[in-house]
This record gives C-alpha cells, sequence and structure tokens, in this order.
C-alpha cells in the first residue's frame, strides 16, 4: 500500500485513525515491558 492508499483509508474512516494510534501506542508500550524483562538481577 501507497502513503497516498492510507491517507485515503484514513479519510474516509476516521475512526481507524484512532485505532491505529492505540494499536501503535500497545505495541510500543509491550515492546519497553518485554525489553525490562531481559535485565538481570543478580542476587546479594
Amino acid at each position: 500500500m501507497s502513503d497516498n492508499s492510507i491517507a485515503e483509508y484514513v479519510a474516509e474512516h476516521p475512526k481507524m485513525a484512532g485505532v491505529l494510534f492505540t494499536v501503535l501506542l500497545l505495541l510500543s508500550q509491550a515492546g519497553t515491558a518485554m525489553a525490562g524483562w531481559g535485565t538481570a538481577n543478580p542476587g546479594p
């Protein structure tokens, strides 16, 4: 898909802009959470 068709689709379906934003936000938060799990915590 080209940028033009995506822009046209979002213009025709304004609610999808919010859905796409929410999905991207959740994915970015999930990536940060998974990165936090990868840290080592050595014992005392």
